[in-house]
C-alpha cells in the first residue's frame, strides 16, 4: 500500500511540474519581444499592426511568439513556408485576440497554399448526396486545421483598408467554433449577454439578408447572407478593416464586437 501512495505521489509531483514548466514556458514566450527580422515582416507585411494602440503592441509580439511557437505551418502545391508566411499570418490572427482572453487552444496546423485552391464539398438533400469542388480561398475546419490561399493573405493585410481579409475570415471562424459550434455565437466577453448578442446580431443578420436580396450594397459583405456563421466571420472583417463604416452603418453589431475583442479600431 506504501509503494502504491509513493506511485501516486509521484505521478502527481510530475503532473504538477509539468504544469508549471508549460506555465513558465508561456510567460516567456508572451513577454518576450520579436526579433527584428521578425519586427521588419510585421511592419511590411501587416500594416494595420502598426495603427493598434502602443499599449497592445507587447502584447501582440507576446502572442505572435506564442502561435509560431504551437502552430506548424505546411506549404501546400510546392509551397515553401517563410518566416515571411508565418510572421503574416500570425500576426493577423493574434491581433483578433491581442486584447482578450481568448486563445486558438485546438489550433495547431496552418495549411498554405500558393493560391486559390480546390475543396470538396459535400451537401445532403433527403437521400441524395451531391459532391462537388470549389474553389476556395481559405477554409476553417472544427478544432483546425486552418486552411489559406498565401496570395490572397497577403492581399488581405496589403489592402487593410477595404473590409476583406481571409486570415481575418478564418480565425473568426476558429474563434467562433470555441463555443463548441461554428454557429455565429462565439464564447462571449464577461460583460457580454447572450440574449442581447442574440438580439442584436438576429436584427442585423436578417436585415443583411433582405439587403442582399434587393441588390443593395451593404457594409458588411453579401456573404455574410449565408448563415449566422458567415455572417459573423464577415462583420470581423468590416469591423478590423473599415471600423467607422460598421460603426456608423450597424453600430450594435459594432458595440458588441468591440466588447467581444475588447478593442475600438474606429480609434486606431
Amino acid at each position: 500500500m506504501a509503494v502504491f501512495f509513493f506511485v501516486m505521489a509521484l505521478g502527481v509531483f510530475a503532473l504538477i511540474a509539468r504544469y508549471w514548466s508549460n506555465r513558465q514556458r508561456l510567460q516567456r514566450l508572451l513577454s518576450q519581444p520579436m526579433s527584428a527580422d521578425h519586427r521588419a515582416i510585421l511592419a511590411e507585411q501587416v500594416p494595420i499592426a502598426s495603427r493598434i494602440p502602443i499599449d497592445l503592441r507587447d502584447k501582440l509580439e507576446g502572442k505572435i511568439n506564442r502561435f509560431l511557437d504551437q502552430v506548424r505551418f505546411t506549404g501546400c502545391n510546392g509551397l515553401e513556408i517563410t518566416d515571411e508566411i508565418r510572421v503574416s499570418i500570425a500576426a493577423q490572427a493574434c491581433l483578433l485576440v491581442v486584447n482578450s482572453d481568448t486563445w486558438y487552444d485546438n489550433l495547431t496546423t496552418v495549411l498554405v497554399y500558393p493560391g486559390a485552391f480546390k475543396s470538396r464539398q459535400t451537401q445532403h438533400n433527403g437521400y441524395v448526396v451531391i459532391e462537388r469542388e470549389i474553389v476556395r480561398t481559405g477554409e476553417s475546419w472544427s478544432r483546425g486545421p486552418v486552411i489559406l490561399s498565401w496570395s490572397h493573405s497577403q492581399q488581405g493585410a496589403a489592402n487593410d483598408a477595404d473590409g476583406h481579409n481571409v486570415v481575418f475570415h478564418e480565425f473568426a471562424h476558429q474563434i467562433d467554433d470555441l463555443s463548441g459550434r461554428t454557429d455565429g455565437v462565439p464564447n462571449l466577453g464577461p460583460k457580454q449577454k447572450f440574449s442581447e448578442w442574440a438580439r442584436v446580431f438576429d436584427t442585423a443578420y436578417n436585415k443583411h439578408v433582405q439587403l442582399v436580396q434587393k441588390g443593395h450594397a451593404t457594409v458588411i459583405d453579401a456573404y455574410g447572407a449565408e448563415g449566422y456563421e458567415e455572417f459573423f466571420a464577415v462583420s470581423v472583417e468590416v469591423f478590423f478593416e473599415r471600423p467607422t463604416s460598421l460603426k456608423r452603418e450597424e453600430p450594435e453589431v459594432y458595440q458588441q464586437l468591440s466588447m467581444l475583442f475588447q478593442l475600438d479600431p474606429s480609434s486606431w
